[in-house]
């Protein structure tokens, strides 16, 4: 027996604002772009993103224990980076037209991006800071969300005086994290006990491993234009 279905989960997906918030704090360069996308372009791209990315689990160690993490990744770069594999992934048209609003928006160049799908609540992925052996110190993420709004909280690793911040990342949104905000913050997307709807997050990186030219990444200027 095939159930009926009122409505699309698009229609319940919420977008911010707008306009772009740069956030003072110590220590980051975290800027903000509600509806980045419009409304329209992203219910196509959760649609496309949702149902064809090749999702799959992944384990994690924590404290010499393995776990499934709470979450599905797809990872996707490009075949000439040093050390990609060449039976990965291929970049689909929906990616590479993502990668370019944001290549275009910060004038930076990204060669891989991670998805996470958080299916409902039950996801989540707890505190910390994005491994740097890959990507160099103080590495430059580019976040877009679509789907479910959910909670990015960030707090100072070492000050305890600074307040958490929490940041709702609406369907459409961009958040950039550049700076010094990886080697002072760290983040989370925290489990909810509320019925919520799928969400997608892609973070777009600068991968380098050893044997490539790490001065081909060094662009303070072109960070501190955008925050302009």
């Amino acid at each position: 027996m095939e159930t009926m279905t009122l409505f699309n989960d698009t229609e319940l997906f919420t977008t911010g604002l707008g306009g772009k918030k740069v956030f003072d704090l110590p220590d980051a360069e975290l800027i903000l772009i509600d509806n980045f996308f419009t409304k329209e372009e992203s219910d196509r791209f959760y649609e496309k993103l949702l149902h064809q990315t090749k999702w799959r689990e992944y384990e994690m160690e924590i404290y010499d224990k393995t776990y499934t993490a709470p979450r599905l990744i797809a990872w996707y770069e490009d075949k000439d980076n040093h050390g990609s594999s060449p039976n990965g992934l291929d970049w689909t048209y929906e990616l590479l037209t993502i990668r370019s609003r944001v290549e275009k928006e910060t004038q930076l160049d990204f060669n891989a991006v991670l998805l996470n799908l958080y299916r409902n609540g039950k996801d989540g992925v707890g505190w910390h800071s994005d491994k740097e052996h890959n990507t160099g110190q103080n590495p430059i993420i580019a976040s877009v969300t679509f789907g479910e709004t959910r909670m990015f909280r960030l707090r100072h690793k070492f000050r305890k005086d600074i307040p958490q911040v929490e940041i709702p990342l609406h369907h459409g949104s961009f958040l950039l994290m550049a700076g010094t905000t990886n080697s002072f913050w760290q983040h989370e997307v925290p489990k909810t006990a509320r019925n919520v709807l799928p969400r997608i997050n892609l973070t777009f990186r600068r991968i380098y491993r050893k044997e490539d030219n790490v001065q081909h990444f060094h662009t303070r200027n072109s960070v501190q234009k955008f925050l302009l």
